[in-house]
């Protein structure tokens, strides 16, 4: 079969042919694949930077975590691959698909998993979002922080603050739901200032934050207290794309009721990854066919998997190989 294969950690991977996966016990199904998505997650294993990389392969393995399959009885299925998933087959967990519904084509579907798992566990489940609350998404931009902006509004987010460097793409979240911009382009202290007055005039509930880095230090600055009692703040760090480390001072966590946490694979207990499955994923799934959840993607075919491995896609778009 035809597969992106990866035969050296950070090379690209090449459109080649490897062997097609055997399943070993009843809990494991071969599928035909037909999209799957390039995440940051897929490019950090292939690269060996993400904490969950494999070990090295002197014979090369296929890319890609997860995807849209066709089952032998043509039922349309999300699934996890055990084996990688860019490729014509895959295996995967038959305890881990999510059938698709009508009206939803295969590359939208193949875009949104590692998104709504971004942002829905996130908010959903280390956040724990009521209707009502105000919600700060650092990052916003990119492809997860625009499912981020929805998901916050369909779960009862009554004002959405969003930040990023792109000016035009900030503006385009106004239109999927978010309220305010606040601009990273700008200096520290206007950025610190602009945000300090959101914060006083309608307290940040929760921070979804995409970026870390110098961005998180100027956050944690606008929630820190003078001595006073403080507003609770839920902060969850989901992404690091400004930098993985942070000074962060005791008087801020000293200072403030704040709540810190992390929301990704290794942090959500079997419970959660369950409902992810059962609930979130299908309900998203079923109001982006409505159109009423909206996906933005770039497709590519199988065979230009290494020109477009590493290819810039613009914000706030997600490219899917289709195979």
């Amino acid at each position: 079969m035809k597969a992106a294969v990866v035969y050296k950690k950070g090379e690209s991977p090449k459109y080649a042919e490897f062997e097609e996966p055997i399943a070993s016990n009843e809990n494991e199904i071969l599928v035909s694949v037909k999209a799957v998505a390039i995440t940051n997650l897929d490019k950090g294993i292939a690269s060996g930077d993400h904490y969950s990389s494999e070990k090295e392969n002197q014979n090369g393995f296929i890319v890609g975590s997860d995807g849209i399959g066709v089952l032998e009885n043509g039922t349309r299925v999300y699934v996890r691959g055990i084996s990688g998933t860019i490729a014509e087959k895959a295996l995967v967990e038959e305890n881990r698909m999510v059938v698709l519904p009508d009206g939803i084509e295969d590359a939208t579907a193949a875009a949104m998993p590692n998104a709504v798992a971004g942002s829905a566990m996130a908010l959903r489940f280390r956040a724990g979002i009521k209707p009502g609350e105000t919600v700060l998404i650092n990052g916003a931009t990119g492809f997860t922080g625009q499912m981020a902006v929805q998901i916050a509004k369909h779960y009862g987010a009554e004002k959405i603050i969003v930040t990023g460097r792109n000016e035009k793409a900030l503006e385009s979240l106004l239109e999927l739901g978010a309220d305010e911009i606040v601009s990273l382009k700008q200096d520290d202290e206007s950025f610190v200032s602009q945000l300090r007055e959101i914060h006083k005039n309608t307290p940040i509930d929760i921070v979804i934050d995409y970026l870390w880095g110098h961005s998180a230090e100027l956050i944690f600055s606008v929630l820190k207290g003078n001595g006073d009692f403080t507003h609770k703040t839920r902060y969850v760090s989901v992404g690091s794309m400004s930098g993985d480390t942070i000074q962060l001072s005791a008087q801020i966590l000293r200072s403030v009721d704040l709540q810190l946490s992390g929301s990704g694979l290794g942090s959500w207990t079997k419970e959660e990854v369950k409902l992810l499955f059962s609930v979130i994923l299908p309900e998203m799934f079923l109001l982006a066919s409505k159109n009423i959840l909206k996906v933005n993607i770039e497709t590519v075919n199988l065979s230009d998997i290494e020109k477009m491995w590493n290819a810039e896609v613009p914000d706030g778009k997600r490219l899917v190989v289709v195979i």
